[in-house]
């Protein structure tokens, strides 16, 4: 069963499962989570902004970022919001090069909050596992 939580606790949810460096809702208001959220819906009160798609936002942040000449792994969250309440629908996961070519990708659906993975397992789904080194032989003739 769904469970929407209100903003305060899908902050402090996401951030206890490591999800907590700085966040763009809907491409704008760059800030951590609870901050970029409040943002966004203040300029939706106003008048300034509308969603993309009714009662869902789109939040974007970096789960890993080592430089611009590195991979990196950047994650989407597809978030349901209805009358101050929220809840995490769908998230992709992707590893992404330095001239921005997809690596290796994750999507995760019907999820909740509280089923999101943690930052470290999210990084993990796109890794690459390093591959074993074998011991180096020795080539040449044996008499």
């Amino acid at each position: 069963m769904k469970q929407l939580l209100d903003l305060d606790t899908f902050a402090k949810t996401l951030t206890d499962k490591g999800y907590d460096g700085y966040f763009q809702t809907e491409a704008a208001y760059a800030d951590k989570i609870k901050d970029s959220i409040s943002r966004f819906l203040e300029a939706c009160n106003s008048g300034m902004e509308k969603p993309m798609l009714p009662n869902i936002m789109m939040l974007k942040t970096y789960l890993q970022w080592n430089g611009d000449d590195k991979p990196k792994v950047e994650c989407n969250m597809w978030v349901k919001y209805e009358h101050g309440l929220f809840d995490v629908q769908k998230m992709n996961i992707e590893r992404i090069d330095q001239f921005g070519q997809i690596l290796k990708q994750s999507k995760l659906t019907d999820l909740t909050t509280n089923s999101v993975p943690t930052r470290k397992e999210a990084i993990a789904q796109v890794t690459e596992k390093p591959k074993e080194q074998l011991s180096a032989r020795k080539r040449g003739f044996r008499m």
